[in-house]
């Protein structure tokens, strides 16, 4: 569910700092560019804030972040909280050993990976991202991290475009949100 506090008034200025490009990267697609939220300091604090105040003392001790927008987010969040961030990234990005977890694509396959030994059997993680979409990459996140006994407390991202019923291939994986694109 989109953060619903009405009252919040980060949650407008946030929204507003989004930029949508219509028509990128193919026709027919609205895109949610993130970089004038970057470009606005008070919103990207608003952001940072937020996400903060809702993990704070929740006992959090792993924030996995999905490349490459979840890289802008995660690290900030992690470091107020008093977790480790841990990149998610795409094939063949990370030196040394690492561990993977295929996913679908509209047309094929992908994959995701992080380090071995990056996170320990019962670490408690917040997966995050700046988008959910149709959910492939977050459910892929998911799966790797329980694959090696980390429990997902939840996922959190900037934008939902519901829509596309991301939210669904979560399971019952609880997904935090502060902007549903329209």
């Amino acid at each position: 569910m989109a953060f619903e506090d009405a009252q919040d008034h980060r949650i407008a200025r946030i929204s507003s700092a989004i930029r949508v490009i219509p028509d990128f990267p193919k026709p027919g697609i609205m895109f949610q560019d993130i970089t004038t939220l970057l470009l606005d300091p008070t919103a990207f604090k608003d952001t940072i804030d937020l996400f903060v105040e809702r993990y704070k003392g929740k006992n959090i001790s792993v924030v996995a972040g999905i490349e490459a927008r979840g890289f802008i987010f995660g690290p900030p969040i992690a470091l107020a909280i008093g977790a480790k961030f841990v990149p998610m990234r795409k094939p063949n990005k990370l030196p040394g050993a690492v561990i993977s977890q295929e996913y679908s694509l509209e047309y094929g396959t992908d994959k995701i990976e992080m380090h071995v030994g990056a996170v320990q059997a019962g670490e408690r993680a917040l997966v995050i991202d700046d988008l959910i979409a149709t959910g492939g990459t977050l459910r892929a996140a998911i799966n790797l991290l329980e694959r090696v006994e980390v429990d997902v407390v939840e996922c959190a991202c900037v934008i939902e475009l519901p829509e596309l019923k991301g939210r669904d291939r979560l399971g019952d994986k609880p997904l935090f949100v502060l902007v549903n694109a329209a």
